[in-house]
Order: C-alpha cells, then structure tokens, then sequence
C-alpha cells in the first residue's frame, strides 16, 4: 500500500501517553541540539551526531564488539518486547496486540547480525586478494506505520552489523513508539561501551526532513521501507537506494493441493496483525474442482463469508472511490468484527477474517487494502490462474505463494510472477522464517534487487590485493 505524501507530511498532533517506563526519558521532549538519546530537532543534528558516531564505530570497535552490542540489544529488545508491541498498537490503532508480539520477537531472534559477513580471499602465482564487506557510513532509513519498532530494530540490528549507523526518519503517526524505540537503542549501545548516537532520529518526521536527509552529503545510503510512492522519491535523490516498496501477493490453490492445510495456512497468514504486512496473502485463485472445500475450510477455520448485500457494504465501508478503488484509511489494520459491527452484523463473534466468493473484477483483488478482506477468484485452468494473479500482483515482484502437490505447476506460476519471495504449501510468514527456515527482515528490496535484506545489504565490497607473489607459500 502506497504512503500517500498528504499522510506522510501529517504531523500527529497528541498528547503523549503515559508509559510507565520509569526512568526512561520522554522521547518528545525538547532537547535542542544536543538531543536526547539519539532523538533530535533537527536533521543537521541528527546526521552530524551520527556520522561522528560512525567514525568512532569503525576506528575503535572490532566486529568482536559489534557482537556484543548487537547481542545486548537483542537481549533488551526481548524484554521489552510486551512494552513495544503495546505502544505500536496503542499509537498506530493497527493490527492485533498479540500477533505484534511474534512480529517483534521473530525481528529479534531471526534478523542476522555480523556473523552473515564474509570474506573472499583468492590466491594465486601472482599474490594474494580479500574482498571484505566494508560500511557506508551514514544511513538514512525511512519506516512505515505498519511495522513501526519492528522495522527499526530489524534495520538496526542489519545496519549496525554492517559497521554503519542511521538516521531514521519514520512515519509521523508512529513517532512516539519509535522515539522510545530508538532512545531504548542508543541507552543499551552505550550502556555496553558503544558510542552514543549510533542510531538517531528526527522528532518530527515530514516530507521535508525526508529531503532533508537524502539532501545530506553525509548521508552514504538511502534506505525506504513503505509504499512505491516513498521508494520512487528516493530513487530520484541521487543516493544509492534500497527500496522495500508494496505488495498485493496473490495465492493459487491448484486441484491437488492439501485442502485442509491451505485454508489453514491461508487464514493464518491472512488474519494475523489484521493482514498490515505487505507480504500476507491478499487474494487467492483457486480451481473451481476445489473451491467450495476451499471456502468450507476456511469458514472452519472461522473465516466468516460474506453474501453479496454483506460485501458491498463493506466495500463501500472500507474502500474509497475515485474513478479507481482505494483502501480507505481509516479501516487500514482494523479487526475484521469492527467491520462487520460496522454494518450491522452483531452475532458473529470473535471474526479474524472475512472472506469473499469473488469474481476476479472484484475491487479487493487488485486493490492491496492492507485488511482482513480476502477475494477468493473461481477459475477454470491453471493456466488462468497463473494469469490473473500475475496481474492482481501488479508488477511489484514482491510475494506470492502457492498451495500444490505438483512440482510442475509450482514451477509455472514461480517463473511466471518472479516474486522475492515465493512460498510453497505454507503461510507467506514462512517466507520471512516464522514456522519456515531462513532470517526474517522487514525490508524486503524487491524494486531494487536485494531481496532480504540482511548485514550484508548494507555494506560495499572493497579490494585489497598483495601482488607480486606476496604471502603466496605454495
């Protein structure tokens, strides 16, 4: 979903909350110049206090001490965790307290640190070459409301690792989560004999400190995780870019599939934080042959299908039209019974998901809402499948998954949608390490080609060569 620059330059105006974190400071509080844990008025000072901290990262600290700060960190994060997933749903009215809670541990525990850094040594009759993965330096990195903390520690955890530090400019509506977030950071950094202002970020976030930011000389690499919007701007700042921008995976469901595990993992993926990610299952293509079990697992599961009448209130509801659907804001990550609530339907208890007996003109199918609404497309052949998920996918190369017992068939649609991420006969989490294998990210670099991201994303390869036959004793 697209981060319209209208919300982005939105300055959430609130009172902060209260959130008992003894003495932990206010994060918005004003702090001048200097700033305050890594939190700063203006974004010279943020970038300026970064850059010094940089330098005195990769002067005096080895990857033996990256270790330690990161394992410090991860520890903390890990205690803390209950106190971040509520003030992301508390702040952000997105998605569920519960499932923010995996979000973040699998950030945690999954995120690679130094270790996935390596060297290339090559030898030979005329010396000796090591290729070493060496840090940009400053990083600008900007963050969605959807995963506010869970992208900042992903992205420090990886940013770090690679020896750089970064200035994050993240959502407005999430800047108070995000302060503590990032105060919480630079308080273990430090307390663990790091240097102070390893991680920083502006205390109003807009448009402009964006520019402000990817404007700095300072600042060696620009990182955007959000809608294309953001990333095409910064694609245009002239800085290196890593760009996560948005998705809309489709899922097909062929006739030999395992039913019961497909309407299982889908409803899973589907339902869990209210369907924010950008990477959860937002339409599903299914054989006619099984359709109608698809559908009855699913309800078994408690997905709850919507009649027709129900469906276009809610689409009237959480959609808006112009000439073209959009998701409608408001409704972005909101339970799937305050909907139904919504229009009247009282009596259908505690609903994670809704579901629609879809035609593939169907406005859910290629709008990608970010909610609990999942279209369900009848088609005729695999071949037909494969075609209009490729164009609800809409280019964005981004996830998608598919349910089969046929190698032949997975390979068709793999090769067909060229997706980052491409997951078989599970839940699309699977994809990021939750209940599958592999790290998880929260930047996933489709538009730019790095996929998911680690340490090594964000360092540059340098050379150094021995010529003349030195070091060679062979």
């Amino acid at each position: 979903m697209e981060i319209g620059v209208k919300e982005i330059e939105l300055i959430v105006q609130q009172v902060i909350q209260n959130m008992d974190r003894g003495a932990s400071p206010d994060p918005l509080k004003s702090s001048g110049g200097k700033g305050n844990l890594g939190v700063f008025e203006l974004v010279d000072d943020a970038v300026a206090a970064a850059h010094e901290a940089q330098r005195i990262y990769v002067e005096k600290f080895q990857l033996s001490d990256r270790n330690r700060i990161i394992n410090a960190i991860r520890e903390v994060c890990s205690e803390q965790v209950t106190t971040l997933a509520r003030m992301v749903w508390e702040e952000t009215s997105y998605g569920r307290y519960e499932d923010k809670l995996i979000k973040h541990r699998l950030i945690i525990e999954k995120t690679p640190g130094p270790e996935c850094l390596k060297t290339e040594a090559i030898t030979g009759d005329n010396g000796l070459m090591l290729e070493e993965p060496a840090p940009f330096g400053v990083i600008g990195a900007i963050t969605p409301v959807t995963n506010p903390t869970e992208t900042i520690i992903n992205n420090t955890i990886s940013m770090l690792s690679g020896g750089n530090s970064v200035v994050f400019n993240v959502h407005p509506a999430s800047k108070n989560c995000c302060a503590y977030c990032v105060q919480l950071l630079n308080k273990t950094i430090v307390e663990n004999g790091g240097p102070e202002n390893l991680v920083t970020m502006v205390k109003n976030p807009t448009m402009d400190t964006v520019g402000q930011i990817s404007g700095n000389p300072k600042v060696r690499l620009m990182v955007g995780t959000g809608g294309m919007g953001m990333v095409n701007a910064l694609l245009r700042s002239g800085k290196k870019v890593i760009g996560a921008g948005a998705g809309n995976p489709p899922v097909i469901v062929d006739e030999t599939a395992d039913i019961h595990r497909a309407a299982e993992q889908i409803y899973m993926g589907a339902s869990f934080d209210n369907n924010i990610l950008c990477f959860a299952e937002k339409e599903i293509f299914v054989m006619e042959q099984v359709a109608d079990e698809l559908i009855q697992g699913m309800k078994a599961q408690g997905a709850y299908l919507l009649d027709a009448a129900q469906m276009e209130k809610i689409r009237d509801l959480v959609l808006t039209f112009d000439g073209t659907y959009h998701a409608n804001k408001k409704w972005v990550g909101q339970d799937a019974g305050k909907m139904l609530r919504e229009i009247g339907v009282t009596n259908a208890g505690n609903v994670r998901l809704l579901i629609i007996d879809a035609d593939n003109m169907n406005p859910f199918v290629s709008v990608e809402q970010l909610m609990p609404v999942l279209p369900i497309v009848r088609c005729k052949t695999l071949d037909e499948a494969i075609e209009r998920a490729v164009a609800a996918e809409g280019g964005n190369r981004h996830t998608a998954s598919m349910f089969s017992k046929d190698v032949n068939h997975m390979t068709k649609f793999a090769k067909k949608i060229e997706t980052t991420i491409f997951v078989k006969n599970s839940a699309t989490l699977a994809g990021l390490g939750y209940q599958g294998e592999g790290h998880s990210t929260m930047t996933i670099a489709g538009p730019t080609g790095e996929g998911i991201t680690c340490a090594t994303s964000f360092t540059r390869k340098r050379r150094c060569v021995l010529s003349d036959g030195g070091f060679r004793i062979i």
